[in-house]
Formats: structure tokens, C-alpha cells, sequence
């Protein structure tokens, strides 16, 4: 059901020749781009008549409008599932935990006496938010998107999600549900790259955001490289990987599980089990067929996930090979489930999250651990992060100096102006001194001056 990949024996080699050893899914959003741009150029030209046509194309339903109405929000909170709403209320107040420690403050730094710097931070003034609603339906993702933003002190937070044909053209009820209950009251019934692009040009309906986040298919992480530079972005996401760096003391069972777990989202999920244990090995390929059989997706996603080139059991030599096996291969999501797997687990370099031990399974990261579940995929991890407050604020340097304190590095400004050939940065601070300072100094004032 899953191949093999051994990497015993041989050492193992650097950089990119050990990133193309390992499993990836063949994701080309270079090619999807193209399908996309007369997408997004329709929403700009047509704006919400392109939405409602397209949601009639892609979705199977013809919109009345765009924008849900504020009593759908309020039917489908009074309407959830008790224990949902339960479940949404947990997963809300941990992640308000994590998130709301992430606050950023200002700070002055005094470089010398007159003379200081303040890092200020501003959060964005208005986000789009994406919630995915093709194959599943993310409520999670509602609230993995909403929580940062609002610590983050976001003013104006819209969200949109795919309309559906069983919901009258609105998008799913736990998704408006999860919404009330975060007290977001603008959501939007578009999908895919129509609501990146609804979120980046602006419609009749919906102003324009500054930035758009959150999951989606190859169309929305389309979308977000067309309008790159347009608006901030999260990530590129791709399909959801797992890894998993176990050794002998691993239960197979729990290792198994948790690659099924990440493969039934998707055809093209990845599920990777690094180990220097062939035992271990052998006992999860057994492990697999029964937990597999026993699951809902099997043919659509798991199956073809599991067996696909982008999942794999790697064999390596020891846990040190297996750690640079995993950093390599920059999960988006990496369990630790080895002996000492806290020891392990902090010499990580690349990952989007990590989960140490039997006990913090990644279901745990997607639901209720606290943490956010918009991670960087792809190998991305080696240089991005995932979601967090910080994704939602912007730094600003406040320069605050007096005469006597620019005075003090005048000529230091001068001759790295004069280094980069650019006099006018210089005669800029020169122009601020009298003549007699500036021929104490050694400078000539300017002709004229």
C-alpha cells in the first residue's frame, strides 16, 4: 500500500540531492496559474456578476447575492450540533491562549543619548479569510484563521467560503455557525480563486482587503501567487503532509493512524514515516490494511493518497540520519515518536509544527492544541511560518533623533553616501548645519550655501 525508500547504507547526501530522494506531490501551480488569470481578470471587469456566474459554474448553484445574510449566520449557530458548538467554544478559547501570548509591543531602542528607534506594530486594517468547502467541510479553518487576526487587533475581518447547492447557494452551516460564534459577521458565498480575487479587486459587495489567508485547493494557491504584491498572503498551500520520525519504540498502530489520518483529506496528501527500524516498518505496512479498510474515504482519498509518489516509508541508519531526513523534507506537520522524543523534537530545524510523543497526535495540532493548523507545505518550513498573530501585524521603525545626536554620526552618513556615489543622500545632512559646524567638520558647504 505504500512504497519504500532506503537510504541505509550510503551517506547521506546534502541539500537539494536529498530533497529530490524524498516523496513530494506533484503540485504545479506555474500551470494552474494560467487557468486562474481569466478568472480573476472577470471578477475585476464584472465583480459580483462574475462571482454569481461562476458559482453557477464551479458550484452547481445560481446566487442571489454574494454576501450572506446576517440571519443565516444567526440559524445555523442556533441550529449547530450541541457538542460541535462545544467542540468550536474548546477549540476557540485554546487557541485565544496560544494566539493572544503572541501580541507584539512596541519597543525603543535608545542608540545613543537624542537618538532612538521604536519598532511600532500595526496590524493590517482589513483581511480576507478563506475557508475551504470542496471535498470537506473546515470549521477548524474558520477558526485557525479568525482567532490571529483578531488578537492581532485586525479592524475589518471578512471570510469567505465555496457556496453549496444542499444550503441554497450559502456556504455550509457549521462554517456560518463558527463564524457567529467568532462575532465574524461578513461572509461571503465564493470559492476558490473567485474569492481570492473578490478579496483583492473588490466587488459591489465587498471592499477590498490588504491581505488574504487560509487554506485551499491548487486554484486558490493559484490565485494568491497572481495577486502576490497586489495583497499579502499567507502561503502557497499545497496538499496537507505528514512525517513522522519514529524509532523501534513507536507503537505501529498509533503510527499508522496518524498517516491515515493526514491521507484522508486529499488524494494528494502526503504521509511520510521516516524510521530507522525496519521492524517498525514492516509492523505499520501491516497495521495499515486493517485501519485503512476500516475507514470512510478509502478509494477516493486514502488509498490513492497512501499509494501515490508522494508518500513513503524512508529507511535511514539512526535517529541523527532521520532528523536530517525530516528537515530535508520540511513537513508541514512532523511527529516526534521516539525515545527522549522532547530531546529529538527540539533539535527540529524545519517544520510547521512539531508533535512530541504518543500522546500529541497531529489531530490534536488541527482541533485543540492550541496551536494553528495554516501551515507552510511543500518543503516550504525551510524559510516560512505558519499562521500566527504575527502574519496579521506590520513593523514599523519610528526614527527620533535630535540635532546634537545626527550631528554625532553626520559624517559617518556622509561618507557611505559618497561610497555608494549618491552625494544628494549626503548634502541632505550636511544642508542641516551651519557653515562654521560644518567647517569644523571638514565639510564645504554647498555653493551658494
Amino acid at each position: 500500500m505504500i512504497s519504500r525508500i532506503d537510504l541505509r547504507g550510503d551517506a547521506l547526501p546534502e541539500g537539494p540531492a536529498l530533497r529530490d530522494l524524498l516523496p513530494r506531490a506533484d503540485f504545479d501551480v506555474a500551470a494552474a496559474l494560467e487557468k486562474v488569470r481569466p478568472i480573476c481578470e472577470a471578477v475585476h471587469h464584472r465583480g459580483d456578476a462574475a462571482l454569481i456566474d461562476f458559482a453557477e459554474q464551479f458550484d452547481g448553484v445560481r446566487l442571489d447575492r454574494v454576501r450572506v445574510p446576517a440571519e443565516a449566520l444567526e440559524k445555523a449557530l442556533a441550529e449547530l450540533d450541541p457538542a460541535v458548538r462545544a467542540a468550536l467554544e474548546e477549540s476557540i478559547l485554546r487557541a485565544r491562549l496560544v494566539h493572544r501570548a503572541q501580541r507584539r509591543t512596541s519597543h525603543t531602542t535608545q542608540v545613543v543619548p537624542g537618538g532612538s528607534v521604536t519598532e511600532k506594530w500595526v496590524p493590517v486594517e482589513r483581511v480576507g479569510l478563506y475557508a475551504p468547502g470542496g471535498r470537506s467541510v473546515y470549521p477548524s479553518s474558520v477558526v485557525m484563521n479568525v482567532v490571529p487576526a483578531q488578537e492581532a487587533g485586525v479592524g475589518s475581518i471578512a471570510l469567505a467560503s465555496p457556496p453549496q447547492a444542499a444550503f441554497d447557494g450559502l456556504p455550509h452551516p457549521t462554517i456560518l455557525a463558527a463564524c457567529a460564534l467568532l462575532g465574524v459577521d461578513e461572509v461571503y458565498a465564493a470559492g476558490g480563486a473567485t474569492a481570492v480575487a473578490m478579496f483583492a479587486h473588490g466587488t459591489e459587495s465587498c471592499p477590498p482587503a490588504a491581505m488574504v489567508t487560509g487554506p485551499g485547493n491548487i486554484w486558490v494557491a493559484a490565485a494568491k501567487r497572481y495577486f502576490t504584491g497586489k495583497i499579502g498572503i499567507d502561503t502557497e498551500a499545497g496538499p496537507t503532509e505528514i512525517a513522522v520520525l519514529a524509532d523501534r519504540t513507536a507503537d505501529p498502530v498509533h503510527v499508522a493512524a496518524d498517516l491515515i489520518s493526514q491521507a484522508e483529506h486529499d488524494p494528494l496528501a502526503a504521509a511520510v514515516l521516516v524510521t530507522d527500524s525496519e521492524e517498525l516498518a514492516d509492523a505499520v505496512a501491516r497495521e495499515l490494511e486493517p485501519q485503512v479498510a476500516a475507514s470512510k474515504h478509502v478509494h477516493d482519498r486514502i488509498v490513492p493518497a497512501l499509494t501515490g509518489r508522494q508518500s513513503a516509508i524512508v529507511l535511514v541508519d539512526g535517529v541523527d540520519e532521520g532528523l536530517r531526513v525530516v528537515d530535508a523534507y520540511g513537513a508541514e506537520h512532523l511527529e516526534i515518536q521516539t525515545a527522549d522524543a522532547a530531546a529529538v523534537a527540539d533539535r527540529v530545524k524545519n517544520a510547521g509544527a512539531v508533535f512530541v510523543g504518543p500522546w500529541a497526535p497531529v489531530s490534536l495540532g488541527d482541533y485543540a492544541a492550541g496551536s494553528n493548523h495554516v501551515l507552510p507545505t511543500g518543503g516550504c518550513a525551510c524559510h516560512s511560518s505558519g499562521l500566527s498573530v504575527q502574519s496579521f501585524l506590520r513593523g514599523i521603525h519610528i526614527v527620533d533623533y535630535t540635532r546634537e545626536a545626527l550631528a554625532d554620526v553626520a559624517h559617518h552618513v556622509v561618507t557611505l553616501a559618497e561610497a555608494e556615489d549618491l552625494p544628494a543622500h549626503g548634502a541632505a545632512v550636511k544642508a542641516r548645519f551651519e557653515a562654521d559646524e560644518q567647517a569644523a567638520r571638514g565639510w564645504k558647504a554647498p555653493e551658494g550655501k
